[in-house]
């Protein structure tokens, strides 16, 4: 399937050879935030979410409204903390990118994952970010590079950028 004009079905999306790369949300507040990545997964066709602390999970009405379906065929689960994710994550055979703002983060145009790795991003609450000792815990913090005043993004744009990103070097859907 061309990655450009064919689209993928809900019946298809199950047996589809998905990227090696899941997405970790560390009580993200908004469940139309939650909603977004899931939408933003499905796009890239990432293998999976993973729910952690106070994260809202489907079928939530704010996730299904801006999830517009995709919840129905991207794989998720629900961990207590972002940690025992991570430990999880691990046991699997990922790499753990936190996508943080912090002292040491390398520049995302400088993380380069190699194709065929599996990789998890993880993103953090709205206000707070992720977690010292989720970052501590991770591989990596990969921070986004800006040039405004403000320096913040909106979490599910963040997604979008990542997702991106991190797609191009392991390895688009084929």
């Amino acid at each position: 399937m061309s990655p450009l004009g064919n689209r993928t079905s809900s019946a298809t999306y199950a047996t589809s050879n998905p990227i090696p790369l899941r997405v970790v949300l560390e009580d993200i507040r908004s469940g139309l935030n939650v909603g977004s990545f899931f939408r933003t997964g499905d796009a890239f066709r990432i293998s999976g979410i993973e729910l952690c602390g106070y994260t809202a999970h489907p079928p939530h009405r704010d996730i299904l409204k801006s999830a517009l379906g995709a919840t129905d065929h991207l794989p998720w689960r629900a961990h207590s903390d972002g940690l025992s994710a991570l430990a999880q994550l691990r046991k699997e055979g990922y790499h753990i990118a936190a996508i943080e703002q912090t002292e040491g983060s390398v520049s995302l145009l400088d993380w380069q994952p190699t194709a065929g790795e599996k990789w998890a991003v993880v993103f953090g609450n709205e206000v707070k970010g992720v977690q010292q000792a989720t970052c501590e815990a991770a591989d990596c913090v990969v921070e986004i590079p800006q040039f405004g005043v403000k320096q913040s993004l909106n979490v599910s744009v963040c997604a979008g950028i990542v997702l991106w990103h991190a797609a191009q070097r392991i390895g688009l859907p084929t």
